[in-house]
């Protein structure tokens, strides 16, 4: 089955703008822009955390923590069960971030009214799957980067073993 219009690129490419846009709108970068949604996703993370889930070094997020904490979007607390970590959390009880994409929600939730509760989960479910696909190609584009062809290898493998067992069945 062909997707129209050049997806998945058409979205990706809209997205990324889209969050330049609130990134810009906010006084952030699209990095600190992220990191910060990844802080309000997930509610605590520490540096090292942040840095191994971005990929960005530990002292890039010094830097953005240092510019989200200049900004009031984050705030630090020393660890209880370490005392030489810091935990980073969302400075804010709703963050600024919600009041500028409330409207693009609004417009979503107003395109999927044409839609019945089967196709809602339809496109749930493909949501889903592509979120899941995109964060596994990440981690393996990080690996190849990392270690070289052999992380390719693995998935090329791994990808045969599951269209067999799909054939199988």
């Amino acid at each position: 089955m062909r997707l129209s219009r050049g997806w998945p690129g058409d979205i990706a490419l809209a997205v990324v703008l889209f969050h330049q846009a609130v990134a810009e709108r906010l006084g952030l970068g699209p990095t600190d822009h992220k990191c910060l949604d990844l802080l309000r996703e997930r509610g605590k993370l520490t540096g090292s955390q942040l840095a191994a889930i971005t990929g960005l070094t530990t002292g890039a997020i010094t830097g953005v923590v240092a510019r989200l904490e200049q900004a009031g979007y984050v705030r630090r607390e020393s660890d209880p069960h370490d005392g030489r970590k810091q935990i980073l959390l969302p400075a804010l009880r709703q963050s600024p971030i919600q009041g500028v994409i409330e409207p693009l929600r609004r417009d979503v939730a107003a395109s999927l009214e044409d839609f019945d509760a089967r196709q809602h989960a339809a496109i749930a479910e493909f949501l889903t799957r592509s979120t899941d696909l995109i964060y596994r190609h990440t981690g393996l584009l990080r690996a190849q980067t990392l270690y070289g062809a052999d992380a390719r290898e693995a998935h090329d493998q791994s990808s045969s073993r599951k269209q067999e067992m799909k054939m199988q069945a």
